[in-house]
């Protein structure tokens, strides 16, 4: 594995600035990386564990990107959730936990740290391999999609209320096509590059839509790879639904709508309103899905 001998972890550990941190487990993944847990491992050229990773990135004394691997994963949880709670905390990793240390970082970071030169890639020598770097999402592709589904699940409200559920198909319409309107001025994706995805009507028996449904159905049959189906908290009773496959992703909440979006249909998100099986659907999903401990 690349950046794991001792000299690469002995350098990323000696005065590593912590910049940032990620998890990287079966319910909680950067889906930029990859449509499930072990997907998004061997991104990282890890192998997958039951409980998951800890990723930390920062910079070295000289500046370099480098992201320390770690397996205590609940070090790392409370550390975000202090930060988002705009606590500090130290977050200083044991020896003992330390995985890998990967020269570069897989994910875009903004910041840098103070008084050290500027990020950069650690050198060959020191680095044992090509460093890690962000998917490329200035492009409409997989890594662009799914950043763009994960902005939806973060702001649902605001995308909810540019569908008028009084423009879904009638109710005669076949049983899980999809319909729907938005306005033209629909939210854009906030997700680091998540396209500019804007909900768009005219989805009645639209046969993109139906293949995503029906390959959501069989997941729940034959359960995917962990991490393909996520739910996590919602307001209410409900819960928020991820979920992707080949060329599609999908959010949704359980007591509410779904959208949709797919590779062939660039910076477009497709509303499917509830009908007679989306429901149904939504709770299969819910019950086999991983979720956040």
């Amino acid at each position: 594995m690349a950046g794991t001998d001792e000299e690469a972890v002995a350098a990323a550990d000696d005065a590593l600035y912590v910049l940032t941190a990620v998890l990287l487990t079966p319910a909680k993944f950067p889906s930029v990386l990859g449509a499930d847990s072990p997907e998004a491992c061997a991104a990282l050229g890890l192998p997958p564990l039951a409980d998951g990773y800890g990723l930390v990135l920062g910079q070295d004394g000289e500046g370099a990107r480098w992201t320390v691997v770690i397996d205590d994963v609940s070090l790392v949880a409370v550390a975000i959730a202090s930060w988002d709670c705009g606590m500090e905390y130290d977050l200083s990793p044991d020896d003992r936990t330390v995985v890998a240390a990967l020269p570069g970082w897989p994910l875009a970071v903004a910041v840098a740290a103070p008084g050290v030169p500027a990020p950069h890639d650690p050198g060959p020598e020191i680095a044992e391999g090509p460093p890690l770097c962000p998917p490329d999402t200035t492009r409409w592709g997989p890594a662009q999609r799914r950043l763009g589904a994960d902005e939806i699940a973060l702001q649902w409200a605001l995308w909810r209320e540019q569908i008028d559920d009084a423009e879904f198909a009638v109710p005669e319409q076949r049983s899980g096509e999809a319909a729907g309107a938005a306005t033209d001025d629909a939210p854009a994706g906030q997700g680091g590059g998540a396209a500019d995805p804007k909900a768009s009507g005219g989805t009645k028996g639209h046969h993109g839509i139906r293949r995503v449904l029906a390959e959501a159905r069989a997941y729940v049959d034959s359960p995917p790879p962990l991490g393909r189906v996520r739910s996590s908290f919602a307001s209410g009773d409900a819960r928020t639904l991820r979920a992707d496959g080949p060329g599609w992703s999908l959010v949704a909440r359980t007591d509410d709508i779904a959208f949709v979006l797919l590779d062939e249909e660039p910076g477009e998100v497709l509303p499917v309103g509830r009908g007679p099986e989306l429901p149904g659907l939504l709770e299969a999903l819910d019950k086999m899905a991983v979720r956040p401990l």
